[in-house]
């Protein structure tokens, strides 16, 4: 009885091992979505209408891309005018 337990633990950890769990489709880098426009507006398109089939993950990461084609990266540098405004 003592070696059938031991036995009974690692058949049953074998049994649910998650290896053979269906592989999810790589998800685009945010980087990736800001360069290609066509890609990301087919993609909020699709998010908008099926978010459930869609996941999370790509979904959040559509408006990130959208942020950043409009803000750009954040780097760029204030540059006040030469002369002072007079008021």
């Amino acid at each position: 009885m003592k070696q059938i337990a031991p036995f009974l633990l690692v058949a049953t950890l074998i049994a649910c091992d998650q290896s053979e769990a269906p592989q999810q489709a790589a998800v685009p880098t945010v980087e990736e979505l800001a360069a290609d426009p066509e890609r990301l507006q087919e993609l909020r398109r699709q998010c908008k209408a099926e978010r459930p089939t869609m996941g999370d993950v790509l979904c959040n990461r559509v408006p990130e891309a959208t942020n950043r084609r409009f803000l750009g990266d954040g780097n760029t540098p204030y540059t006040p005018p030469e002369t002072a405004p007079k008021f």
